[in-house]
């Protein structure tokens, strides 16, 4: 009755990004990996290892010339800011686990200077407050240096507490949805050591750090504390951000202008709203003079609301209030002191509300130093249509803006990494950026995660667990796109045992009265919608019905989609007897979902059996899987497109809808699915949200959102690769109503590009360039023309010269 197919991004230079300068990151030495450090992790003594504190650590080093390289490891229990000579060299650790504890590797020598130089850590413990993402051991400082071990910890070290940091905590009247990035900075600098990076005298005595124990490698020692892995991914990108502008000033629009140089009276209480005009994570500089005792509170938006608590036009001002978090610092009246955050800050808008006391306060300059993943922007896709400029802007914004140490959901709300967000986030960076770096540390990072059931948790690293089976099924596909986008098998084969791990705990929960998914333990999360609450008023929130207590048609057919992948996996490595029993499974599945769940009156598959509600998402699965035939797939996703009656699927799940839209042939009518997206663009958004309600969207930065970046190179363009590897190519465009498209990624072996014209015939002429050593196949209305290395011209003709939308 069904047939069924299987279901089916590349690289850059390892380095450190420092300070808006890469230098090649040092190789590290073995020993470093298997044997216990000569450095031991530190505190500072007489502080609770586990409570807020911010600490600092500084150090001499004397060189008679500079050295050609100088090379350090360094890591921090919860992180640590790096500073030699006084200026910022680096940041870290990346987020991991106490398993698997990460260190960074510097060579400071570019930074070194002959005679005194002053190497100096800002460490912090946030405690209780501690971001989700954040997991902690206890409060800890570590330096081991490579062939020249001066610098060891604790060695000639020197310490103390820095008491002039306190935390500011979230008003939940403010923020009153989930937000857990932890907490803002109180800093004040009547008693903060102004000078301390450079080795001057402060009025605070500082200590000989207190040694805690030496540093384990991870898989030495007879204790697991802080099992220390080298870093494998790139320092974060640090970059200068033009300064914000004014826009209003005590809630009267301003002519906008620089608020650098601006100087606020004494006795005055003022509030000004700053506006960076795009929505950013970075690190906030203010710099200050005067206005001893004064209080600066700096709040942080990514938009405003109106009076009814609804967000507005992102642009903008007029009746709106500030909902956001803080920080808080206090002037000690002297001259350019400079005021920046442990933690990066998430915003768009700046308002500050400066409240002088005898003295005036100018404020001498307001930037920010950018932050994120340095992903950097290698394909292009190009239209006759200027909307796709909007969309491929706005969308490569987020998914910069949603990518650092790990993926994140958001930057502004969660900063979590999910497996769900996180698969379609790594396919973004592989065939926009090249970069596939931190796709396989994710991969790790839930490969680690798992727990002895056999699940991966669905959020990780986190200090808070959650599990949602069906992301354990994502992060499986993740493996999967992996396989076919990259020619690294090896890392792949590291978790064939933990996919059967997986596959193993979905088929002990298989219904043996009706042979569709029993129920599902722990929270078995499908997508954000209001669709089936209406119709379930029962349901938790985000499970589609069957889900929990049992017989779910979405959640057995992505397990069936699931299969096919891990069929497609083993069978790649030679295992073709376990890839049988996957296939054989996922027919049985989807026979019990077409028994139980096909409703021939609708034409649609029901959700469950009894038949309550259908949904966008059961039957794109369905298409997918090839649970329905091919031919008569078109109808169906005619139908799911089309019947405003069934459950929506969000702008997260509507990849699996384009997914399965042109897997039944509907490729061509991507292009006039882009509205939600259209609509966030003209309602002054620079990232996408994470509803498509404007209004409502807690978040307006969500990377699950910007789909449509993958879905301009891979459908609209046509490009994705033909095997396993990538080691050959098909290109088969789906241009909708676009006349004309310039299109390229990044591949192992160079890059892929086309410039391609289509006219009203049905007919398609223009270049294709391969680069050397790859082949492939150019697919145009059944028509198959193969393609070499190098540049070659393609000029086809529809054969029944129909319109193509």
């Amino acid at each position: 009755m069904k047939t069924r197919s299987r279901i089916s991004l590349i690289i850059l230079l390892s380095s450190h990004l420092i300070h808006g300068q890469l230098i090649p990151e040092p190789e590290i030495k073995q020993a470093l990996l298997k044997q216990q450090w000569n450095a031991s992790w530190v505190s500072v003594p007489d502080t609770s290892p586990f409570e807020y504190g911010v600490y600092f650590f500084r150090n001499k080093l004397l060189t008679e010339e500079v050295p050609s390289s100088f090379i350090i490891h360094i890591s921090a229990d919860n992180r640590y800011k790096l500073y030699i000579n006084g200026e910022l060299t680096g940041l870290g650790p990346a987020r991991g686990d106490v398993d698997n504890w990460i260190y960074d590797t510097y060579d400071i020598a570019p930074y070194l200077v002959e005679g005194v130089n002053y190497i100096a850590a800002e460490v912090w413990n946030f405690g209780v407050l501690k971001p989700l993402a954040q997991i902690s051991l206890h409060t800890g400082f570590i330096v081991q240096g490579d062939d020249e071990q001066t610098l060891n910890t604790p060695g000639t070290w020197e310490c103390l507490q820095a008491r002039a940091f306190q935390p500011v905590l979230v008003n939940r009247k403010e923020i009153p949805s989930y937000y857990v990035v932890g907490p803002g900075d109180r800093l004040d600098g009547n008693s903060y050591p102004w000078k301390w990076r450079t080795g001057e005298q402060t009025e605070q005595t500082w200590l000989v750090p207190e040694a805690l124990r030496r540093g384990t490698p991870k898989g030495t020692g007879y204790e697991i504390t802080h099992a220390l892995v080298p870093r494998t991914i790139p320092a974060m990108e640090l970059s200068m951000l033009t300064s914000p502008v004014i826009r209003k000033v005590d809630g009267t629009t301003f002519e906008e202008s620089t608020i650098n140089g601006y100087t606020i009276p004494p006795d005055t209480s003022i509030k000004i709203l700053l506006d960076q005009r795009e929505l950013v994570t970075a690190y906030p500089e203010i710099i200050i003079s005067g206005g001893k005792g004064a209080k600066i509170s700096l709040t942080y938006a990514e938009a405003l609301y109106d009076l009814n608590g609804k967000k507005q036009h992102r642009d903008s001002v007029n009746q709106v209030v500030m909902r956001g978090n803080s920080d808080l610092f206090i002037s000690d009246g002297k001259q350019n002191r400079d005021f920046t955050t442990l933690w990066f800050r998430t915003f768009r808008y700046i308002e500050l509300e400066v409240e002088t006391r005898e003295d005036s306060l100018t404020i001498q300059s307001f930037t920010s130093l950018f932050t994120a993943y340095p992903f950097e922007e290698k394909a292009w896709f190009k239209s006759d249509q200027h909307r796709t400029d909007d969309i491929w802007n706005t969308g490569w914004r987020t998914s910069r803006l949603c990518a650092n140490e790990l993926f994140f959901d958001c930057p502004y709300y969660e900063q979590a990494q999910y497996a769900g967000d996180t698969r379609i986030q790594a396919l973004i960076s592989l065939y926009v950026s090249g970069d596939d770096r931190l796709m396989k540390k994710a991969i790790r990072d839930f490969y680690n995660s798992m727990i002895p059931e056999g699940l991966t948790r669905s959020r990780y690293p986190v200090n808070t667990p959650q599990v949602i089976p069906p992301y354990s099924l994502f992060w499986i596909s993740m493996i999967h796109d992996y396989l076919w986008h990259r020619s690294d098998y090896m890392f792949t084969s590291n978790y064939l045992v933990s996919i059967q791990h997986i596959l193993q705990w979905f088929e002990n929960r298989i219904d043996q009265e009706t042979g569709m998914l029993g129920s599902l333990e722990y929270w078995p999360f499908a997508d954000w919608t209001t669709g089936w609450p209406e119709i379930y008023p029962e349901l938790q929130s985000g499970v589609p019905p069957g889900a929990a207590e049992g017989n779910s048609a979405l959640i057995t057919l992505q397990y069936v989609m699931t299969l096919d992948q891990a069929a497609d996996i083993f069978n790649y490595f030679g295992l073709e007897a376990l890839a049988s029993s996957y296939l054989d499974q996922a027919d049985k599945l989807i026979e019990a979902v077409w028994t139980h769940c096909w409703d021939p009156a609708r034409g649609l598959f029901a959700d469950t059996p009894e038949k309550r509600s259908y949904s966008q998402h059961t039957n794109s699965l369905a298409v997918i899987t090839n649970a329905i035939p091919k031919a008569d797939q078109p109808l169906l996703m005619e139908t799911v497109l089309r019947d405003t009656q069934i459950v929506e699927a969000s702008l997260y799940f509507r990849y699996y809808v384009n997914r399965a839209a042109i897997s039944a042939g509907l490729g061509n009518k991507y292009m006039g699915l882009l509205e939600p997206w259209e609509q966030m663009v003209n309602q002054g958004l620079t990232t996408f949200a994470e509803i498509t309600d404007t209004r409502e969207t807690r978040s307006d930065c969500h990377a699950w959102s910007s789909s449509p970046l993958y879905e301009f190179l891979s459908t609209v363009a046509g490009i994705r690769p033909a095997e396993p590897g990538f080691r050959s190519v098909i290109i088969e465009p789906h241009p909708g109503t676009l006349k004309e498209i310039s299109a390229g990624i990044p591949h192992e072996r160079g890059v892929i590009s086309l410039d391609l014209q289509f006219d009203n015939r049905g007919g398609v002429k223009g270049a294709v360039i391969l680069p050397d050593g790859l082949s492939g196949v150019f697919i145009w209305d059944g028509q198959t023309v193969d393609l070499q290395a190098g540049e070659q011209r393609i000029a086809m003709q529809s054969l029944d010269s129909r319109f193509r939308f």
